[in-house]
């Protein structure tokens, strides 16, 4: 980048108890495709994480007492400028990010119905009236079960959905009448700062949302303080569960990885699920948690689906993720691209046959499908994050069910079979959070249930069910003669 382009890179100051504040060392935040300077923020102290907590727990004795219609009113127009900047947000997603034109584009709109959902399940957090006279000693009691904020939150969210995530901590959070500060991921601030330049500017109360653009280990006392009551973190599994046995007392919600698997029966729809396959392994170079990583295809249907597969990925475009045309970009960092080059390496020299792809030039790493695999080899068992999928045939479905289950993860899986049994018998068969049928496990749509089992994570999001997590249920009894 010329030194013209660089000086005017923007600079965005980070958010405490409703002053933006451009105090401590300034963090370059440059795009992993170029390594151009997309802008610059500034590193908070730990004086800025104290006022952040103190200002969380003052504001709360505010939002827990907010109307139902004023919290919604506040979400509703964050939704619609999240809608109307959505070209901006999308090129700072693509910038910052890596992530192509398209699938950022998608991510906001995403974004916006979260939000949107946000504001709807804001007025609909209801209660019960319970009857307690069920034993003589109970005669003429009755109940009042309501929902009360658990209190400040604490999120943390991961570069590779920097907007649609924050969302999902946030917008839950703002809906419950929850405060909050949110650490973003350090390679992906910039769009953290700027939703909550809209979330401000939508009236939500000064204190009660704080951005604090922080490294991992600097967000340790923010962990460790028992004044925020909720640990929300969407990340790796081995972060997840370190910053678990670091919380203390506090309520913790771990959105962690996966290997993800789908199964393709005989009776599968070879060239639809060959389309959805390209697209849940290579979308964003594979780097979401439910990225299609290890594909199982019954015996008698693996050369055919191989030759519906095979030319769809050959075709993928790779690029700038600024081109429109762009299918997959780079990967988060250079590293990470040369870490899948050597897992892929690896199951090569171990006997592993090479279909496609395989090659790497910096932070881009090509589509790449792999064959005659272990399922005790690292880009089975683990977590790849990368655009890296391995193909294998399965004969009986039993054989199937218990390869997908043969992983610490248990995120999602996908299954493509028109077998109402088979359905079924997966549905209770896969310790997995979701089974997505007709479609690969890389389907999510934002207001169902998401979570995992095993070393996948604790609790759920989808905005309701995330209320849920941010809320209390508390029992009025009343005995009235």
């Amino acid at each position: 980048m010329s030194q013209t382009a660089a000086a005017s890179a923007k600079s965005y100051k980070f958010l405490v108890d409703g002053q933006w504040l451009a105090d401590g060392q300034p963090v370059e935040v440059r795009s992993p495709y170029d390594a151009s300077l997309v802008g610059t923020t500034f590193r908070p102290q730990s004086h800025h994480l104290e006022a952040a907590v103190r200002a969380a727990v003052r504001a709360f004795e505010k939002t827990r007492r907010m109307a139902a219609y004023e919290r919604q009113q506040i979400l509703r127009l964050i939704a619609r400028q999240v809608t109307a900047r959505r070209e901006e947000l999308a090129r700072l997603v693509a910038l910052e990010a890596g992530k192509p034109m398209k699938a950022a584009r998608a991510e906001l709109e995403r974004a916006a119905f979260t939000w949107n959902l946000a504001a709807e399940e804001s007025t609909r957090i209801y209660g019960e009236w319970l009857p307690l006279d069920l034993q003589a000693a109970a005669a003429g009691r009755w109940g009042l079960v309501r929902r009360f904020p658990v209190g400040p939150v604490l999120s943390i969210t991961p570069f590779n959905f920097p907007i649609n995530l924050v969302g999902h901590k946030l917008g839950p959070a703002i809906a419950a009448g929850c405060t909050a500060v949110h650490k973003p991921a350090p390679q992906t601030p910039l769009s953290s700062l700027v939703l909550a330049e809209i979330i401000q500017e939508a009236g939500w109360p000064a204190g009660a949302l704080n951005v604090l653009p922080l490294e991992g280990s600097d967000a340790e006392p923010l962990v460790r303080d028992d004044r925020l009551k909720v640990l929300s973190f969407t990340g790796s599994a081995r972060v997840g569960w370190e910053l678990k046995a670091k919380a203390g007392k506090k309520r913790v919600l771990l959105e962690l990885g996966g290997n993800a698997g789908v199964i393709i029966h005989w009776d599968a729809d070879l060239e639809s699920a060959a389309e959805r396959c390209v697209s849940g392994a290579f979308s964003y170079a594979g780097q979401s948690c439910i990225s299609v990583q290890r594909i199982l295809v019954e015996q008698s249907v693996f050369e055919p689906f191989l030759a519906a597969f095979l030319p769809k990925v050959q075709n993928l475009n790779v690029g700038d993720p600024l081109d429109d045309a762009t299918d997959v970009g780079p990967m988060i960092r250079e590293s990470e691209a040369a870490r899948a080059e050597s897992w892929v390496e690896e199951a090569l020299d171990g006997g592993a046959r090479l279909l496609w792809g395989g090659k790497r030039q910096g932070a881009m790493f090509e589509p790449t499908v792999l064959t005659r695999t272990r399922p005790d080899m690292r880009v089975n068992c683990m977590e790849i994050f990368a655009p890296v999928a391995t193909v294998e045939p399965y004969t009986a479905f039993d054989e199937a069910l218990r390869l997908i289950n043969n992983s610490p993860f248990g995120l999602q899986a996908g299954l493509f079979t028109h077998d109402a049994k088979l359905i079924f018998q997966a549905y209770e068969a896969l310790d997995v959070g979701g089974l997505i049928v007709g479609d690969v496990p890389t389907f999510r749509i934002d207001h169902m249930p998401y979570g995992g089992v095993k070393d996948s994570g604790l609790g759920r999001e989808g905005v309701r069910y995330a209320i849920e997590e941010l809320t209390d249920r508390k029992v009025l009894v009343m005995d009235l003669p």
